[in-house]
């Protein structure tokens, strides 16, 4: 049988501490040599654009083409995947799409002004970004799901124009991808990926053009290059390993909770899997489903490691504790399978997101709830949010001042720019202030 061992803690032990810290320990430094390829490709697709990018694309994933133009799909052939799909598949497809559509239509910001008495006026500007590139795995990894969560937000921003990449290792195309992105409104598909793509949508090329953010997961040369690019153009985030943390009362089908925490560790080795509960008896009951349940998946060997090297049961006293260990570890994904989650709701300060009670499954959150899946990791749930609708928008602001409203505030800026020494703010701001006696004539 595969070995199952997993980590048992209780919260305020002597060396509990210790133990979580290292439970939750996760190197995301990039390996060396990893990054000097990834240097190196993004310099030659900057400097040589297509040629590149077709040099690259023939060498890694051994596709072949006279110019770049070649790899790129046409929208009616998106179209046509997404007609030619079984008709079950279809349906889920565009279920969930229009789920996904709904719940983001309410993350809308809209432009906003006041005035002030003297008539100055202040605001905020909303508009979305120009363009926008998804990255999207190839070959063995194709994510449709993935494909919706990240180029729905952006539709519904208003982005301009979407364009996704996606590698076809030996020319394997996934016709779900292609009417996933159908689906979610995508503009313009180009069969290329790496860290060539990135560059492409990072720096543009002779027919890619250049994306002002990127969105989506890849591997570790696609993370790379991921990070290396930001602030030429914004990114998402560099995701770690997939996490889930169960908070369970003791009453929920331990089948149910094995098969959660299975959901998140089938990902892959690193995955993290965490089911925190005051009750002992319960913790035992959980172990045992996973030990029986687990021959019957088909990616046992990945999930017994996963759960063996980076997974936990954690006692605690009370649920107050469960919460408060909870906002210790941050977690990607959060289910509180209690009696009440709202009553606990209020004491969760930081997770991705948030799955309310006994019968809500992570996976549903994975491809049809409707909220984002591109969540935060590694504890970044403490100060970052999920994928969203606002990450495809930018904010200016307005200032408008009239001339008595320059002539008051001007004398503010005058004394706090002399304050720091820096004469022609001062000025500047002073030649706007009018005199007593300007003033009471208006």
């Amino acid at each position: 049988m595969t070995d199952v061992s997993i980590q048992r803690m209780t919260a305020g032990a002597d060396g509990f501490d210790a133990a979580l810290r290292k439970l939750l320990a996760w190197d995301d430094s990039v390996d060396h040599q990893v990054g000097e390829s990834v240097r190196h490709i993004l310099h030659d697709v900057r400097t040589r654009g297509d040629a590149a990018v077709l040099e690259l694309t023939e060498r890694f994933d051994e596709v072949s083409a006279s110019q770049l133009s070649d790899l790129e799909i046409p929208r009616e052939r998106l179209e046509q995947a997404l007609a030619n799909l079984p008709e079950e598949e279809r349906w889920a497809l565009e279920q969930a799409g229009e789920r996904i559509r709904r719940y983001h239509d309410k993350q809308q910001s809209e432009s906003w002004q006041y005035q002030e008495s003297d008539g100055t006026v202040l605001g905020q500007q909303v508009r979305p970004l120009d363009r926008a590139g998804l990255y999207v795995p190839g070959g063995k990894a194709a994510y449709p799901s993935s494909v919706m969560m990240n180029a729905m937000p952006a539709r519904v921003a208003g982005v301009g124009e979407i364009i996704m990449v996606v590698p076809t290792p030996k020319g394997v195309v996934n016709e779900l991808v292609l009417a996933a992105a159908a689906v979610g409104g995508v503009d313009r598909v180009f069969t290329i990926g790496g860290a060539q793509a990135v560059a492409a949508l990072a720096y543009g090329t002779e027919t890619v053009p250049p994306v002002d953010k990127i969105v989506g997961p890849g591997n570790i040369f696609v993370a790379t290059a991921k990070r290396e690019v930001f602030g030429t153009v914004g990114i998402d985030m560099i995701a770690g390993p997939s996490e889930i943390l169960v908070i369970a009362d003791g009453r929920t089908d331990p089948d149910w909770i094995a098969m959660d925490l299975f959901s998140q560790a089938e990902h892959d080795e690193q995955a993290q899997s965490i089911l925190i509960s005051p009750d002992a008896d319960y913790l035992d009951r959980v172990e045992e489903s996973i030990r029986r349940l687990l021959p019957t998946m088909e990616r046992a060997d990945i999930i017994a490691t996963s759960l063996r090297d980076r997974g936990a049961f954690i006692k605690v006293a009370d649920l107050d504790e469960a919460a408060d260990v909870a906002n210790r570890i941050a977690p990607e994904h959060l289910e509180l399978s209690v009696a009440d989650p709202e009553s606990m709701l209020p004491a969760i300060r930081h997770a991705g997101a948030i799955f309310m009670g006994r019968y809500t499954a992570e996976a549903l959150g994975d491809y049809c709830a409707g909220p984002n899946h591109v969540l935060p990791t590694g504890s970044t749930a403490r100060f970052s949010s999920p994928l969203g609708v606002y990450d495809f928008q930018k904010r200016s602001s307005i200032i408008g001042f009239s001339g008595e409203g320059a002539s008051r505030t001007g004398r503010i800026a005058s004394v706090l720019a002399r304050g720091e020494g820096l004469t022609a703010h001062a000025r500047s701001a002073e030649y706007r202030i009018r005199n007593d006696e300007q003033e009471d004539s208006e």
